[in-house]
Formats: structure tokens, sequence, C-alpha cells
């Protein structure tokens, strides 16, 4: 059972020294994508922060801005995520889909919960790698770290491994899409309805080709959005499970989803001028690299080694569980 303190209040000038070198971190990932387009900047900053983690030893007066920047700054950027959605688009996908949807999310957590319980994993661990696996990679982990404040080397491992299998999904789903006969349109539902993170999903939408990059798009958005009613659902339960009086409990909406879904019904007025989604799509891109840094900057080889192999037997069968649930959906439509 999870127990969450109240912890001080941070200043700016203790912040300041992690924000900075989180911001160099961004910099430089944002950078490196506008010379790689296809290459995502919060891929790019995982990967700069696991290596910077592994290679220098960074100073303890950085870790407050940095954990800043993997909590606040991460929360804030998914409540911005929320204006990349209209829920017109999504309901547009017609029900079939969206009923595909619904189960990709919940038996692709209620799968990977029992295949990992069977594997003798932590309860919080599962739970990261089954919602990052099932919803949206590494904001979904980070979300739900912030409902149920999991122990810190069970995200880091949550989020290398949505980093290494995402990534290796998105030269697979094309292979194995042309190998199966699919159309465009099957196979961008199926990468959308399987692969990871959103970049990742542009990724090999890109790859496919034809209309399957739009279609891609507009699937994984929709298991974005799943993001709220499961968070929701955590956070009732962890009120329920915890029935003291001298803690914090999670509140019964977590502030970022209230805030997510009212991204989410504002650009879906349409009243939000293009290029006020466009400054904010900017920002939200920051913020969320960011994050990205900052969570990869606590990806350690020693973490990783001391969780052994279980969580990676786990992240392999989560991967072929939900892409084997968005493939029969993909037929069956």
């Amino acid at each position: 059972m999870s127990i969450r303190h109240r912890t001080p209040t941070l200043g700016t000038a203790e912040l300041l020294p992690g924000l900075a070198l989180c911001a160099v971190g961004t910099a430089v990932a944002i950078g490196i994508n506008r010379l790689m387009p296809t290459v995502s900047p919060l891929l790019i900053a995982i990967v700069a922060g696991a290596v910077v983690a592994n290679t220098v030893a960074l100073p303890a007066r950085v870790r407050p801005g940095v954990q800043f920047s993997a909590k606040r700054l991460l929360r804030i950027g998914i409540a911005l995520l929320g204006l990349q959605l209209m829920l017109g688009d999504i309901l547009a996908l017609g029900w079939g889909v969206i009923v595909m949807v619904i189960a990709i999310v919940g038996l692709g957590i209620v799968g990977t919960m029992y295949a990992g319980a069977r594997l003798g994993l932590s309860w919080t661990q599962r739970l990261l790698i089954a919602c990052g696996f099932s919803i949206c990679g590494a904001a979904a982990v980070a979300a739900v770290d912030g409902v149920v404040d999991a122990d810190e080397e069970e995200v880091v491992t949550a989020v290398a491994l949505v980093v290494v299998f995402g990534t290796a999904m998105i030269p697979v789903i094309p292979l194995l899409a042309t190998a199966t006969g699919l159309s465009d349109t099957q196979a961008g539902l199926w990468a959308g309805g399987s692969i990871h993170e959103v970049a990742q999903v542009v990724a090999a939408g890109g790859a496919i080709g034809g209309g399957a990059l739009a279609v891609a798009v507009v699937v994984k958005l929709a298991r974005v959005l799943m993001l709220a009613p499961v968070m929701a659902v955590l956070s009732v339960r962890q009120r329920r499970a915890d029935t003291r009086t001298d803690v914090t409990r999670p509140p019964l909406i977590p502030l970022f989803v209230l805030a997510f879904l009212a991204c989410v019904a504002l650009r879906s007025t349409g009243a939000v001028p293009d290029f006020v989604l466009a400054d904010a799509k900017l920002v939200q891109t920051a913020l969320l690299t960011a994050a990205m840094f900052a969570l990869g900057a606590g990806v350690h080889v020693a973490t990783i080694r001391k969780v052994g192999i279980r969580p990676v037997v786990l992240a392999l069968i989560s991967t072929v569980w939900v892409a084997t649930i968005a493939f029969v959906g993909v037929l069956a439509l």
C-alpha cells in the first residue's frame, strides 16, 4: 500500500541547477530532432538523460530540479497534450474502433497485471508497465506514479522498457503488416493500437505510408484519452485502500487529469485559434522533452541490473499481448 507523505516546498534557488540541466538536455534533444525530424525529441531526451546519468557523476544539487521536471513539468505537459485531441476526430473513427481501443487498454492492463503477478513482480511495478504499454508510454508511467507513488527504481525501469520495446515496434509492425497482407488503413489501425509512445506511432505510421499515418495517430490519441478514466479509477482505489488519517491521500481525480480533460473539451469546441494551438504544442513538446530527460537521468544501468530479468519478460509479454489484441480488433473490424 502506498502512503503519500507531505513533502517540503523547495525554493527556486534549489530547483535552478536541475532545471538548467534539463533545459540544456531539452535544447539538445530538440536540436537533434531538427536535424533528424523522424526521431522524436522525447525519445532523444530519454536516451540523452540515461547517457548523462551513466557517464557523469551528477552533483546532488541538481536532484531537486530534475525531480521537479520529472513530476511537475511532466504533469503540465500531459495536461497540454489534451489540446491535440478532438472528440470529433475520435468519434469519427466509428464505434467499432472506439470499442477496440477500450478493449486494448482494458484487456492490456488486466492481462499484463496477471502475467506480472505470475512472475512475482510487485503490484506497483506491474501497474507501471501495464499502463505504460497499454495507454501512452512514459507519460502514462509517470501519471501512474503520480497517483500510486511507486519506488523510483520501478518508475525508471518501466520508462526504460517503454523506450526499448516501443522503439523495437517501429520497424516490426510495418514488416508484419506487409507479411500478413493488411491494407494501409488496417496497418495504421494496428500501429496506433499497439505501439507504446505517440512519437513511435508517428514513426511507424510514416514508414507504412499511404493513409496509415493519420489513422494511426488518431487511434493512438484515443488510447491517450483513456489515461483520464484509468487514473481516476486508480485514484479512487488508493483512497479506499488507505484509511489512515495522518497521510495525504491522492485526490479523487488528479488535478492534471482534470486539466487534461479541460484541454480536450476546449480543443473540441473549435474556439482555440490555430496559432494558439501551435504555440501550445511547442510548449507541450518542450515540457515533455524536459520531463523525459529527467526520467532518463534516473535510468542507471546498475538499477536495471538490480531489478533483474522479470520486468523485461513482462514487458515482452505485454508488448505481444497488446499487439495481439489490436491485431484481432483490426481483423474483426
